[in-house]
């Protein structure tokens, strides 16, 4: 058995490859849009694993947008944490988590340990971040700040 990827369901595919690309640092390796099924689906690879992507086909993340109907209703999804969580390993939590921040993004559970930190995409899709390697000596700002939200 081979992990291939997780799916997650997303309302806006610009703002969605804001967010993974723009400011996760993800690159898209494949796109396929199907009319009789009325979506498209969007393949990322993290940085790392992007040759082994294109070569191997390593995990990838898919984002899946359903179009709207032919009256022009979009589905609406509700719950994005009750399927779990996406986990991606980072070279340093706090650089990454400033980075996020300097973006906008909120950091929902900062890295206080130096190992771990939770965002979440604009679909309310939680996400971890882990420190690679061992934990970073905590350190201020992160040592202090509070959650924000769910994650």
């Amino acid at each position: 058995m081979k992990y291939l990827h997780t799916m997650v369901r997303i309302h806006d595919i610009e703002q969605s490859l804001e967010f993974y690309c723009a400011q996760l640092g993800m690159a898209e390796v494949h796109r396929m849009e199907s009319e009789q099924g009325r979506f498209t689906n969007i393949f990322l690879a993290a940085p790392d694993d992007i040759t082994q992507a294109e070569a191997e086909r390593a995990p990838l993340l898919e984002l899946t947008y359903n179009w709207p109907d032919e009256n022009g209703k979009v589905e609406e999804y509700t719950g994005g944490r009750n399927f779990g969580h996406l986990a991606y390993e980072v070279d340093n939590i706090y650089d990454t988590c400033q980075a996020l921040m300097d973006a906008g993004v909120a950091i929902n559970r900062p890295p206080r340990d130096g190992r771990m930190a939770f965002i979440k995409s604009p679909d309310g899709i939680s996400i971890e971040l882990l420190q690679k390697g061992d934990a970073l000596p905590p350190t201020e700002p992160w040592s202090s700040m509070e959650n924000i939200g769910s994650w």
